[in-house]
């Protein structure tokens, strides 16, 4: 098989795994979700990764912290509500002690979501993190996954500061 044929053959979550390890990146902290399941997978599966699940999005955020306070990088992976619960972990530790906290966040409550916690919650999350100043992009198509993952992740361990990277239900496909 090509390169091209295999490149072809490549999922999103199989993009992020190579763009991860390339930027030395070893260590991933989640919250489960079904959207982000093929990406959870493939870091659970790889010995590379060392993958930490906790209760809360909150301990993701200040467990990624820690690690790379003691010089190892990690990202978190959450749902768009679990992004709900962690601004006060952003504002206070993340954003003024610049942190490279690179979050990625699967976007609920849009595109047929059913759930009305869900929606209200993703009308939210843009307007957060543009407050606290943090990067952000949605990924909405596979042919951006290399290019926008892996410039979030330079920019955020380059500037030192938190980035976020949406995944929106056009790139993952994903029934909510």
């Amino acid at each position: 098989m090509g390169a091209n044929q295999k490149a072809e053959q490549e999922g999103w979550a199989d993009i992020v795994v190579r763009i991860l390890k390339r930027n030395d990146i070893d260590l991933i902290t989640y919250v489960p979700d079904n959207v982000l399941r093929p990406l959870i997978d493939a870091v659970t599966d790889d010995p590379y990764f060392t993958v930490i699940s906790p209760a809360r999005e909150e301990e993701a955020v200040a467990i990624v912290a820690g690690a790379y306070m003691g010089g190892r990088k990690g990202v978190t992976l959450m749902q768009t509500s679990g992004f709900a619960t962690i601004p006060n972990a952003l504002a206070s530790l993340a954003c003024p002690f610049q942190l490279p906290i690179v979050m990625f966040i699967s976007e609920r409550g849009v595109i047929g979501e059913f759930q009305q916690g869900q929606a209200m919650v993703c009308r939210t999350m843009r307007p957060v993190l543009q407050s606290l100043g943090i990067e952000h992009f949605a990924i909405q198509d596979k042919s951006q996954v290399e290019f926008v993952v892996e410039g979030m992740i330079k920019q955020a361990f380059a500037t030192q500061a938190p980035a976020a990277i949406i995944l929106s239900p056009l790139l993952t496909k994903r029934p909510h």
